[in-house]
């Protein structure tokens, strides 16, 4: 019994916890940054890039991570997400070192561009036409 359990290997199970894992954490940081979307605007200002990048991170983040969880756009989504990581690690985590520094990031990044490469799985409310 305990090895038929431990032995389950669902690749669309295990896409549909990926995504709805990273989805969520997306989704939740994207509201976060649209409660403060001046603070938000002006920390990117803050780090040399145009203050309208901070509704359009804001947007990535909201739409990505929703588009993870229901499996719409995944692989789509997956890319921009992972961009949007790699960005937060290059202009903010990285000079903080892995430990407490961008380690979180760089698993977000991996689990979006896993799921921009392998799809959604079949646990999704539509097929991906890329």
């Amino acid at each position: 019994m305990f090895k038929k359990v431990f032995s389950c290997s669902d690749y669309n199970l295990a896409m549909l916890l990926g995504r709805i894992g990273a989805g969520s954490v997306f989704l939740a940081h994207g509201l976060q940054k649209l409660g403060n979307l001046d603070g938000t605007s002006m920390f990117m200002a803050s780090l040399g890039l145009p203050s309208f990048f901070g509704p359009f991170i804001m947007a990535v983040e909201v739409l990505g991570g929703l588009a993870l969880i229901v499996g719409a756009f995944s692989r789509i989504a997956g890319l921009v997400l992972a961009v949007d990581m790699a960005f937060a690690i290059c202009l903010v985590k990285f000079s903080k070192g892995f430990i407490g520094g961008y380690e979180f990031e760089l698993l977000l990044l991996l689990v979006a561009l896993g799921i921009h490469l392998a799809g959604p799985g079949k646990y999704a409310v539509g097929k991906d036409w890329w």
